[in-house]
């Protein structure tokens, strides 16, 4: 009785993590882009000066610039959110990304590539997530078509997700820091070669939203430093990588991993 109890607890547990698990994931992907709108909205006259110095362009242009980001990301966010034309939405925030960067000349700056190369693997994983699993039509056979296209999305997606490196590690040579580089970089190993890829995902989540806290808390920054929005940058750009883990554990490694291989040995 005991047993059958638990079961069900465990079973009802399973639902709610399941139901829940993949909404919360795209909020926080999404969390980076709301928070550049809303920056954006309430710097909107910095930001038209410096375009137009900056570019050398005029206002009008400048001003066109602004509003397509702000509805483009809008727009995309509330289409993810709502998954409706989750592919083009996607398209459309990593259109956005690419823009602002040549834009504020920051295409080429190495943490800017790294974060926003993993912020794509996010996205991957919630392409990934609208692909449904087809059934084959001839019994014992494996389908091919979407569920292909799905088990590489989540493999690129890992993979991509890799370079979350930047956010992780840090160059600090002292004993603690170098036991806390091992311990980062195994995990990322570890998720993306898809080797206990929720229980890896999930510790570098507790991991992630740690050394967020700690060196990112920008409410604690007075609200006229200027310093408080770059701490806020920081922090929700993380925020959308933990997204892209809670999706991964939503989803788990796909056929393309240890983990799926494991069950065929």
């Amino acid at each position: 009785m005991e047993i059958m109890s638990s079961s069900c607890v465990a079973k009802k547990m399973s639902n709610i993590s399941n139901t829940i698990l993949p909404h919360l994931a795209r909020l926080c992907l999404v969390s980076s882009f709301i928070d550049a709108s809303v920056s954006l909205w309430f710097q909107w006259e910095d930001q038209k000066e410096y375009l137009v110095i900056s570019w050398g362009c005029t206002t009008n242009i400048a001003t066109s610039f602004l509003i397509f980001n702000l509805v483009g990301q809008l727009g995309s966010v509330t289409m993810i959110l709502t998954r409706f034309c989750v592919r083009s939405a996607c398209l459309i925030v990593f259109c956005s990304v690419i823009l602002q960067a040549i834009a504020y000349k920051e295409l080429l700056k190495l943490p800017f590539l790294f974060r926003n190369v993993s912020l794509l693997g996010s996205l991957l994983l919630v392409v990934a997530e609208t692909l449904v699993e087809e059934k084959s039509h001839y019994a014992g056979l494996p389908s091919l078509g979407q569920n292909k296209t799905k088990k590489y999305l989540l493999l690129a997606g890992r993979i991509l997700m890799l370079c979350m490196f930047e956010m992780v590690l840090r160059f600090d040579m002292s004993t603690n820091q170098i036991i806390q580089n091992i311990a980062g970089s195994l995990l990322m190993v570890l998720f993306t070669v898809g080797y206990k890829t929720r229980l890896s995902a999930l510790l570098m989540i507790i991991w992630l939203t740690s050394l967020n806290i700690s060196f990112n808390a920008w409410w604690n920054t007075p609200y006229d430093n200027q310093v408080r929005l770059l701490i806020q940058y920081e922090f929700f750009q993380r925020v959308s990588v933990i997204g892209g883990l809670l999706m991964l554990i939503s989803l788990g490694a796909g056929d393309v991993s240890i983990d799926e291989q494991k069950k065929k040995w």
